[in-house]
């Protein structure tokens, strides 16, 4: 998985690259077909914002979080960003299965018009 690392605002060290690629090895192994992930992460305001987007299976998903620390915010903007692919990945398996038919209810009038009341 390739990981597009940008900064506004903020360099982007080798150390922050090396967790940045630490931290969402987790995601990629559980998420195979996911090609890359685009991290942009940005400071105003004494806050840092950290953004992530990718596209899987068919969808884009995307993940912010925000935090005095830049660290924390990368850990929240990734749990958040596996939610979402999780949540997403439940949904294309849902689709999978067979779906039950639905059928027309029986209408009273129609049992009582066959039920013998003599």
């Amino acid at each position: 998985m390739k990981i597009n690392l940008s900064g506004h605002h903020v360099d982007v060290t080798d150390t922050v690259k090396q967790d940045v690629s630490a931290k969402f090895t987790k995601i990629a192994s559980h998420f195979p077909t996911l090609i890359s992930l685009d991290i942009i992460i940005s400071k105003e305001h004494g806050e840092f914002e950290v953004e992530i987007t990718t596209n899987y299976e068919g969808s884009r998903i995307a993940a912010k979080a925000s935090d005095p620390v830049m660290y924390p915010a990368l850990s929240s903007a990734g749990k958040k960003l596996d939610a979402a692919l999780k949540h997403r990945k439940g949904q294309l398996k849902a689709d999978l299965h067979a779906k039950p038919e639905v059928t027309a209810p029986e209408i009273a009038y129609e049992r009582v018009q066959e039920m013998d009341l003599k």
